[in-house]
């Protein structure tokens, strides 16, 4: 495939961190992008640059919408074959559904496979980049981050830490724990697009010793990602103080060990005080909103006004296997929904950005995806917002950037992916009936 390409179509992105969510849009009805090299080079109206760049082919989507690549900020790619697993709530779910899955990532061959399903199954839906966890094992999170490699796709992982309170056949040690995540940073962390993430699973399945060991970890390497989770659910918030006693809340155990910072990732934040939610902004810390998690096992309602208020970065997030569905814009929709609960009007285009610039800008990665910027890395989607009947009679009635979107939030699902690009090339493309 040649190199240098002109892709046409209705282009959407916001090339700069803002809250000027309707303002900062940029949009080109008959748009163009220059790839180059696996990078954008030019943006602008089709026949501007059609005529800067006479002699270059052009992939014609026109129709079609393309916007930066989705950003998934919290999924278990362990979790896959068990999304929607009937589980009643947390501590149930985990148990009955989710060790037993992950026991199998153990073996190099299975996670292989998995790791393959599992990114084609986000390619599909338009998500080029993930902050993704594996299992326990070491085997897994290679093979995880070998596919991802494959496909060129920028990669945010860890290793699943925990040593206690799960079955035994699961548990690492805080020894073990340590060496493999400083094994796995210096192979993977900053190769290619690679980035690694330290990822105790939660404080309760952590003892107190495995926490330090990977404190000094996060000491050591101050530009690893963290990920892990906080206050989905209050049995677990209950659980947490009966096994941290010296600590005045939950956040505090993350803290004690120096693990609440820029990109650290804090899925769910459901039931923060306000004391958490503060620091949460005086560290620069993120929380990752998982909906369709969040209502499937009947965690809470996120209250994302209380992290506005707060300053405290919030993106979008599928939690795949408690969340049902691996489609951001769908879980942009359940994400709608939530806030309606909450008294809160979340826009389309204030979710199009926390799935895009505003997700990139908020882990440090804006420089290289998120947007349409010259200079970006080529990640973007095409969507057909009119892929069945339905759709197609719901945009021709409206045609407004927003409305568009606020359609595909709402009715979109991965019939609505065209082609995925990751660093300016194909990596899913639909398959025509």
């Amino acid at each position: 495939m040649a190199t240098t390409q002109l892709i046409r179509g209705t282009l959407y992105h916001y090339p700069r961190s803002t809250t000027q969510y309707h303002s900062d849009l940029q949009s080109f009805k008959d748009g163009a992008m220059l790839i180059k090299d696996g990078k954008i080079a030019d943006l602008g109206d089709f026949s501007a640059l059609k005529a800067r760049y006479a002699d270059v082919d052009v992939i014609d989507y026109s129709g079609r919408v393309i916007i930066p690549g989705l950003i998934d900020t919290h999924l278990h790619f362990p979790q896959t074959e068990i999304i929607a697993s009937y589980g009643e709530q947390l501590l149930t779910w985990l148990d009955n559904f989710t060790f037993p899955a992950e026991r199998q990532f153990e073996d190099a061959d299975f996670a292989n496979t998995m790791a393959d399903a599992f990114l084609t199954e986000c390619l599909k839906n338009g998500t080029t980049t993930g902050l993704v966890y594996s299992s326990v094992h070491k085997v897994a999170t290679e093979a995880l981050f070998e596919a991802a490699s494959q496909r060129n796709m920028l990669t945010v992982a860890g290793k699943v830490c925990m040593d206690r309170h799960c079955p035994d056949w699961l548990q690492d040690t805080p020894e073990s724990a340590q060496r493999d995540s400083a094994d796995l940073i210096d192979r993977y962390h900053g190769k290619g697009r690679n980035y690694y993430a330290l990822t105790p699973r939660f404080a309760p399945t952590s003892s107190s010793a495995q926490m330090a060991a990977l404190g000094e970890l996060a000491q050591q390497y101050e530009d690893v990602f963290i990920q892990t989770h906080l206050s989905e659910n209050h049995d677990e918030i209950a659980w947490v103080k009966t096994l941290y006693p010296e600590c005045e809340d939950y956040l505090a155990v993350y803290e004690k060990y120096h693990m609440v910072r820029p990109r650290a990732v804090y899925g769910h934040c459901i039931h923060l005080s306000d004391s958490e939610w503060q620091r949460m902004a005086d560290s620069g810390a993120i929380a990752a909103f998982c909906p369709t998690s969040n209502l499937f096992l009947g965690s809470g309602l996120f209250e994302l006004s209380k992290a506005e208020k707060f300053g405290v970065p919030v993106t979008l997030a599928t939690d795949v296997g408690g969340g049902t569905s691996f489609n951001l814009l769908r879980t942009l929709g359940e994400a709608y929904k939530i806030c309606q609960l909450r008294n809160y009007s979340l826009s389309s285009l204030q979710g199009f950005y926390m799935l895009t610039q505003g997700a990139a800008d908020s882990l440090g990665l804006s420089n290289q995806i998120g947007n349409l910027n010259p200079g970006s890395d080529a990640d973007f989607v095409v969507l057909n917002p009119r892929f069945d009947a339905l759709t197609q009679l719901r945009i021709d009635t409206e045609s407004t950037c927003e409305d568009t979107l606020f359609a595909l939030t709402m009715l979109g699902d991965d019939r609505a992916t065209v082609a995925t690009y990751v660093a300016g090339q194909p990596q899913y493309q639909q398959q025509e009936l």
